[in-house]
């Protein structure tokens, strides 16, 4: 449907019990258990934000990943980038969801990955200072062990390429050890294998390419919000005597779209809301008073900024598919329904 620009969502696989959460968090622990605890914390503020259309899902269920890629593709995303941990020495976590997309063959809906090279700390999901697994980076053998994992999503007829290569995003490539040479690796093996050139996108806002070895960086507003945009907090706004960092969605949206362009190896992110109170409480980060006609208004903006660009490399990631707890979802909820979905397909189709 959409030949001017090729949408990408990430898509979070945390939607299922993992036995090392259960040691951590509790029995039974997805992120639905921050979702729901969720409450308010000022009067235009809304909490808990709820699932509509498909429920608090399980992503053990092949039905619920068939309904996701039916969901997304209907409304003019191309496809999914799942996030993939690698903590090295071949220690994987949350890892089912996708291995059973990548054994069964469905959904029939492009993929990507994303390695979320960070380690596993209680602040991302709970507010902790714990480190329970740290991200480790073990030398070339891991190196190789982690690509031959990689190579069997890259082969898959079904994964994204940009030019012909398989496209792959790294969360924090600027905390390999010696990165460019790691990933000249990873593309040494490519070419080996006989799949092409890797296509490597950085999820960071430093973008140097001789350094780093990168194709091109995310641009992702969220991270380079100057002081000034958040409101100064008024009477209400003062939680046990802590400050919370919030802004309308109305108002953050011009600085969600980098000010000068895009230049060539950057790519922008559109971003339907933040708000990360159900895992952070009163530390969160909090977009506030959003609806689909802003939503309509952002996704111009970034789709615009883009439209010259060839087909090929005229990608816009989405943050998220279904990042709940973050509060940066395109899945149906109980306030707006589908009404996001349909602004987006609406405006990709406006754009052909």
């Amino acid at each position: 449907m959409n030949k001017k620009a090729r949408l990408i969502a990430f898509y979070l696989p945390q939607f299922h019990p993992i036995p090392e959460n259960d040691e951590w968090w509790g029995k039974g622990f997805t992120e639905w258990t921050n979702v729901t605890k969720a409450k308010p914390l000022f009067k235009k503020h809304i909490q808990p934000k709820l699932p509509a259309d498909l429920g608090f899902y399980d992503l053990r269920i092949p039905e619920v990943r068939e309904l996701q890629a039916q969901l997304a593709a209907k409304h003019g995303i191309e496809g999914f980038c799942y996030w993939h941990y690698w903590l090295g020495g071949g220690k994987r976590l949350l890892e089912r969801p996708f291995q059973e997309v990548l054994e069964s063959g469905k959904p029939d809906f492009p993929f990507c990955l994303g390695w979320a090279n960070h380690s596993w700390q209680g602040k991302g999901w709970m507010g902790s200072d714990a480190c329970f697994i740290e991200q480790k980076y073990l030398g070339k053998e891991d190196a190789k062990l982690h690509f031959k994992f990689l190579l069997r999503a890259f082969e898959d007829k079904r994964y994204l390429r940009v030019n012909d290569n398989p496209l792959l995003v790294i969360y924090r490539p600027n905390e390999i050890p010696d990165g460019k040479n790691y990933l000249n690796y990873w593309r040494e093996l490519a070419q080996f294998h006989g799949i092409g050139n890797l296509f490597i996108i950085g999820d960071t806002p430093l973008y140097n390419n001789e350094q780093i070895g990168l194709d091109g960086v995310l641009y992702s507003g969220q991270r380079h919000l100057k002081n000034s945009v958040w409101e100064k907090p008024g009477l209400f706004d003062l939680i046990r005597g802590q400050k919370i960092k919030k802004v309308c969605y109305k108002e953050v949206i011009p600085h969600l779209i980098k000010p000068d362009g895009y230049q060539v190896g950057e790519y922008p992110v559109i971003i339907p809301n933040w708000d990360t109170t159900p895992r952070l409480n009163t530390d969160a980060m909090i977009f506030y008073d959003n609806n689909p006609e802003l939503f309509r208004e952002h996704v111009k903006q970034i789709l615009d900024k883009v439209s010259s660009r060839s087909y090929s490399e005229n990608i816009i990631f989405i943050r998220s598919w279904n990042e709940w707890a973050e509060g940066n979802y395109l899945e149906p909820d109980q306030e707006f329904g589908d009404a996001y979905l349909r602004v987006l397909k609406q405006e990709i189709e406006a754009n052909q």
